[in-house]
């Protein structure tokens, strides 16, 4: 049994959208983090640093988008969110693009709008005109698009600076497992800073 512990609108709107994706049963367990829930004794029992995602798996926590978007792809391959087995470059190319997200996207925000807009700058040269990250839909998609979704809600950038993110936003806003988990996220409600 897998159980996504998740606040609407954080980091762990990614693995929530995979868990859509890969179509299996799985119980989501509200973790507020305007509610400081993720620094209750209960839930840093799960992950001792007090962040979301946790996705217990058979009881044991997994911590870490990427981590979990990782275990979600490499469990459930018939979703197709990672090259197959023996694409060394395509797997490559994937843990770059998460490891990208992950150390130069996620942590600009804290460092101002600037320089938000400046990693979504290099994002955009990054991508290209390509549909995808890396040649077809993967985990590495879900992790952008969380990023760029929240940068588009915080600060509505002009589509014409960012236009090739914004065409792979508007492809992700019509997936249905996008759709669900925004569906989902906002009937919680989203209590995120400005």
């Amino acid at each position: 049994m897998l159980t996504l512990y998740f606040s609407p609108g954080s980091s762990a709107m990614a693995t929530h959208i995979a868990l859509y994706e890969v179509g299996v049963p799985f119980e989501a367990k509200l973790t507020s983090l305007h509610q400081g829930a993720h620094r209750q004794a209960e839930y840093l029992a799960i992950n001792p640093e007090g962040k979301v995602p946790a996705l217990m798996i058979d009881g044991r926590p997994l911590t870490e988008v990427a981590a979990t978007l990782w275990y979600l792809a490499r469990r459930y391959p018939e979703a197709g969110l990672l090259p197959q087995y023996g694409d060394i470059e395509g797997e490559a190319r994937i843990i770059s693009w998460m490891s990208f997200i992950a150390s130069t996207i996620h942590p600009a925000r804290r460092a101002g709008n600037d320089r938000w807009r400046e990693v979504f700058v290099l994002a955009e040269q990054r991508l290209g005109r390509s549909e995808w990250t890396v040649d077809r839909y993967s985990i590495a998609d879900i992790h952008l698009f969380r990023l760029f979704w929240r940068f588009v809600d915080a600060l509505h950038p002009a589509r014409e600076t960012y236009t090739g993110l914004y065409a792979h936003y508007d492809r992700m806003m019509a997936r249905p497992a996008v759709q669900k988990t925004l569906k989902a996220e906002a009937a919680v409600g989203y209590n995120l800073p400005g």
